[in-house]
């Protein structure tokens, strides 16, 4: 089971240095649901990634307003950690509660910005693009 943001946020204040929370990250991508093979395609691949990153959504307008369910990979160790931090904070949200959400400042608060090499920033960057452009796509 992925841990949720709350989780994600209590156990990076316990960890004292850089070293321990990337290998966290790198367990959180170790829990990652497996996507499908055709998963892996272009469709589904984020663009402005360093490392190969995809991203497969799913809409479900049962209640009404786009709620956006999604799974995701890499061919990186840490950047499949921030990809499952992404699935975090947005997966299973609404397609407004996705466009309203400040996602640098959340990243920022658990001191990405700082650590992150400027490719995995940028890639970072590039997820939460394509995450926000599917909910937009989602309300039009």
């Amino acid at each position: 089971m992925t841990a949720t943001l709350d989780e994600i946020t209590d156990n990076f204040a316990l960890l004292d240095d850089w070293e321990d929370r990337y290998r966290y990250l790198m367990e959180l991508g170790r829990t990652l649901a497996p996507m499908s093979p055709h998963g892996h395609d272009e469709q589904n691949r984020v663009r402005g990634c360093v490392s190969q990153v995809w991203l497969e959504r799913d809409v479900d307008t049962t209640s009404g307003a786009p709620v956006l369910h999604f799974r995701g990979d890499s061919d990186a160790h840490i950047v499949r950690g921030l990809v499952a931090l992404a699935l975090a904070l947005f997966s299973g949200k609404s397609a407004q509660t996705i466009v309203d959400t400040d996602a640098l400042a959340v990243f920022d608060a658990l001191g990405l910005g700082s650590h992150l090499t400027p490719q995995r920033s940028n890639g970072l960057r590039a997820m939460v693009d394509r995450i926000k452009n599917d909910a937009r796509a989602a309300l039009a």
